[in-house]
């Protein structure tokens, strides 16, 4: 059972759901990457998502698009490696990486798997890798007891819905809304209908993300599913930020304000 599964079982006998919190590394700098995940984890947030900058980041919206493109020069696969390992040595919260599977297949599959590990990574996230084309680093993350988890979206058809949720370990991330990430001012009408449908047909974690940017959303997901996930709206105050002395208070005294509970 790695971090990801022993805090689901905690969140799930206190009776909490779970706030995740995704970053981009290296943005603005990868020692404030570090100062952040510490910070947002003593704001409660329960999970980190830390992004790998890419250099054509197609799933992303405009804010994490700016991000990678700031966080391209100061970050790539090992440097985050590294990152991770630092921060190990003062935090167990959960890590997983966000990143395009371009990166992980020239990095060599197996090498990508061990060095996650080896490094203190949780789990995994490809955006841009289907269930049916991920076997063979399935396989792997398996062996290792990485978590491979896959995005489920609001068009998948109920076989999909099998296949991605057979597919997944870790938890299951459904996609709150079609298109690319970004903050939004209203989640959609279908969003605790699709959200009660997968919850009958799997026991693994559900997760949403992808437009939240309110405490309201936050409390509306939250009680469909089991976990939320905040990306842009979190970037976006990075972005504010850079370059001002107080960057990780503030990004910190915004998601307090959303994950509080």
């Amino acid at each position: 059972m790695n971090r990801i599964d022993k805090k689901f079982k905690e969140l799930k006998r206190r009776e909490k759901k779970a706030f995740i919190a995704y970053i981009m590394a290296g943005d603005p700098s990868l020692s404030v990457t570090k100062k952040l995940i510490l910070e947002l984890e003593r704001r409660g947030v329960d999970i980190i998502e830390l992004g790998v900058p890419f250099s054509d980041p197609l799933a992303d919206g405009p804010t994490i698009q700016k991000a990678s493109e700031r966080a391209i020069r100061n970050a790539n696969v090992d440097s985050v490696f590294k990152l991770v390992r630092d921060i190990r040595l003062k935090t167990k919260i959960p890590i997983v990486l966000m990143l395009y599977y371009n990166l992980i297949f020239h990095y060599g599959l197996k090498r990508f798997v061990e060095n996650s590990v080896r490094s203190g990574v949780d789990g995994v996230i490809a955006p841009d890798l289907p269930p049916e084309e991920s076997k063979e680093l399935r396989a792997i993350t398996k062996e290792h007891g990485l978590a491979a988890i896959h995005l489920l979206a609001p068009t998948s058809s109920t076989e999909r819905i099998k296949n991605i949720i057979s597919a997944s370990t870790g938890f299951i991330y459904y996609v709150s809304l079609t298109g690319t990430t970004g903050a939004r001012s209203k989640l959609p009408k279908e969003l605790s209908e699709n959200l009660r449908k997968i919850k009958k047909m799997t026991k693994k974690p559900v997760c949403a993300g992808f437009g939240v940017s309110t405490s309201e959303q936050v409390k509306e997901i939250q009680r469909y599913a089991d976990g939320v996930i905040v990306g842009s709206a979190i970037v976006k105050v990075i972005e504010k930020n850079i370059g001002k002395k107080n960057t990780v208070r503030k990004v910190g005294n915004f998601t307090e304000a959303l994950c509080t509970r």
